[in-house]
């Protein structure tokens, strides 16, 4: 896969391309649907597949913090594309130029221009340019006029269920991984390297590898059965806690630390894949360090006690 990172990097596709345009969070089994119909065109027409994806996503642009928190920062969006037939992933950078962008120079420029779409897929809700001007039927009304075909996505439905990223944050943050697996397609998981931390875990017996979670906000938060991979080809059980550490410092950055079983390794700097299993319990403010360690204690044993139960 061919990682196009911006407008200015992007160099015309002269013979044409199968194009589709979103934020593909979470890369799910609706998402993973649309990208298959694109790969069947590709091979029916002879043409690379290109995905446009958004940085930061319209919602974190439009509304900052108040945004819906992501399933998957950028670095997680593309290491999952790579494993999907995608020719071509074109990152475009969502600003104040971008967003001004009218309807029809979006397609005059872009869509024409410098993409030569023959063929475009796109859900029959989706709105671009300024003030959200263009939408599905001018995008068919412009095909008809530049000689390109205009598809919808489609509903893709599990148990009756319309899969959509917000159904996904919605079950994680509930506490149901098993209901965010079956929509992903696969158990939820954060990426990230391992950074160097206050080592305040250590002096109470439970060091961690910590994970800065750079998103505006997460859809999980709270003490999770986790697995970890990444280090030696191998997968490591352990106990995580996503949130802001209130016992310990309680800031308002929010950190992935994992504590796993049976491990003494140096990690730090290694990029490695923290899989949510199941959810223990919120996060909770102790009165004291001794609190804090009975009850991480305690997580630990439930944790042991819930792989032993998945391996049976």
């Amino acid at each position: 896969m061919y990682l196009i990172r911006g407008l200015s990097h992007l160099e015309p596709f002269k013979n044409g391309c199968i194009l589709t345009i979103g934020n593909f969070d979470g890369l799910h089994l609706g998402h993973r649907t649309v990208i298959k119909k694109l790969a069947e065109h590709s091979e029916t027409l002879g043409l690379p597949v290109v995905v446009m994806v958004f940085e930061p996503q319209p919602l974190e642009y439009f509304l900052g913090g108040n945004a819906p928190s992501r399933l998957m920062c950028l670095r997680e969006k593309v290491i999952e594309f790579t494993k999907l037939p995608v020719d071509n992933l074109l990152i475009v950078r969502f600003n104040r130029n971008f967003s001004n962008f009218e309807a029809e120079q979006f397609i005059d420029d872009i869509l024409i221009k410098k993409l030569n779409v023959k063929h475009l897929v796109v859900g029959d809700d989706f709105h671009f340019g300024k003030a959200r001007r263009g939408n599905f039927a001018m995008l068919k009304e412009k095909g008809r006029h530049y000689g390109f075909t205009v598809e919808d996505t489609g509903s893709y439905l599990l148990e009756g269920l319309r899969i959509s990223s917000t159904l996904i944050r919605d079950a994680l943050g509930e506490g149901d991984l098993a209901q965010a697996e079956k929509l992903l397609g696969r158990c939820y998981s954060v990426c990230g390297r391992v950074a160097h931390g206050d080592k305040r875990g250590r002096t109470i017996g439970y060091p961690t590898a910590n994970i800065r979670m750079f998103r505006k906000n997460t859809p999980v938060n709270g003490v999770f059965v986790v697995t970890m991979t990444g280090i030696d080809g191998l997968e490591f059980e352990g106990v995580a806690n996503v949130g802001t550490r209130p016992t310990i410092d309680g800031g308002s950055k929010v950190i992935l630390e994992t504590y796993l079983f049976d491990f003494d390794k140096e990690i730090y700097g290694r990029y490695v894949e923290v899989h949510f299993k199941q959810k223990i319990r919120d996060e909770t403010r102790f009165q004291s360090l001794e609190q804090l360690k009975a009850q991480i204690k305690k997580d630990v044993t439930e944790a042991k006690r819930i792989f032993a139960e998945i391996k049976k």
